[in-house]
């Protein structure tokens, strides 16, 4: 079911957030879409309901969105959904429990002043307490680093995270939307942007284009989002074998950490039988401890107090997300070679 309104004359952007039981962080983010420097008459919201057994679409109706019901098929499905209803020439995604800063749409679409851009991408920023989450900001913070080098030497930037998006909606459409064989948001916006960015299309890193999150707070929820982000990214490697070598959001450390971590434990079990093993160790984890300089410098600048748990959680980071990636390769979904993947928006 959708509602619907008049056609706004000067509609510039629609605002497209998938919600799957989200009745409780809903209201946050489009109290903040409500209250935009842009005028409300330039953008209207659109909130996909992903198969919500709880009040989402009520909640969504209350404070005026568009509102599309569909069964549950996962925020790509809802995402393309979305985009398929949008009225404006540009479509911006975020998330649920998402607050957008007051800027955001003005400055998110600042670069599609210029035609050749075809997208741009925005940050998160947080105002949790919690080390946890403190960290992962931190960890973000780094990645916006090297997108910022990246875009300055490469001319552009190949990695759009949904939470803070924006497309022109031809170019979204014409590419087929996200690919639906992804069922949790954990590659499916990456995998898009890079195949548009190495067909040619040119995307825009806006770091003043932030929206405020709720990062996870507890060391297990931490691993399991690790853990489900490698195996959909073992999914994207398969897809894009290059992705696996380099794109601008993964800092290379992280792949080094990855490899350091899973040859640890061989090398301490060998040090049971052989003391050379024992060194191998040694160099194993002094080697670990210096490519994580970068970020622990950037701790040590901005928040000092998140050193305490920076490294365990560094190494938490570096099994899951490679026990991840090793499960998504060896139990991955089906399908991932196939070259042209035929996709469409909407429900299938």
């Amino acid at each position: 079911m959708i509602s619907s309104n008049p056609l706004p004359l000067d509609l510039r952007v629609s605002v497209i957030v998938p919600a799957y039981n989200a009745e409780k962080v809903l209201p946050r983010c489009l109290l903040a879409l409500e209250h935009q420097t842009m005028p409300q008459d330039h953008y209207e919201v659109i909130v996909v309901d992903d198969g919500s057994e709880d009040g989402t679409a009520d909640v969504a109706k209350a404070h005026g969105a568009r509102v599309l019901r569909l069964e549950h098929m996962g925020p790509a499905a809802a995402r393309n959904a979305g985009a398929e209803l949008a009225r404006a020439d540009i479509i911006v995604f975020t998330d649920a429990d998402c607050e957008p800063a007051p800027d955001f749409l003005e400055r998110l679409i600042e670069p599609f002043d210029a035609p050749l851009v075809s997208g741009a991408r925005g940050v998160y920023r947080t105002q949790q307490k919690s080390l946890v989450a403190r960290f992962v900001q931190l960890e973000y913070e780094e990645r916006y680093q090297r997108i910022a080098k990246v875009e300055q030497e490469e001319g552009g930037v190949d990695a759009l995270d949904t939470s803070y998006a924006a497309y022109r909606r031809e170019v979204f459409l014409e590419a087929g939307g996200f690919d639906t064989r992804y069922r949790h948001a954990a590659g499916e916006d990456h995998e898009l942007s890079f195949r548009l960015a190495r067909s040619g299309h040119i995307f825009r890193f806006v770091p003043d284009a932030a929206v405020y999150h709720w990062h996870v707070e507890s060391v297990n929820k931490y691993a399991r989002r690790k853990f489900r982000i490698g195996y959909w990214k073992a999914f994207l490697s398969k897809q894009h074998p290059e992705y696996a070598l380099h794109d601008s959001h993964t800092p290379p450390t992280l792949k080094i950490q990855i490899g350091l971590a899973a040859l640890l434990p061989f090398a301490l079990l060998g040090w049971v039988f052989l003391p050379f093993f024992g060194w191998m160790a040694l160099a194993l984890t002094t080697l670990f401890l210096l490519s994580t300089f970068s970020l622990l410098k950037l701790i040590y600048h901005r928040d000092k107090p998140v050193l305490l748990i920076a490294l365990p959680m560094l190494l938490i980071r570096a099994y899951a997300s490679g026990l991840g990636f090793f499960w998504g390769l060896v139990h991955g979904p089906a399908g991932a070679l196939q070259k042209a993947p035929v996709l469409r928006t909407g429900p299938q």
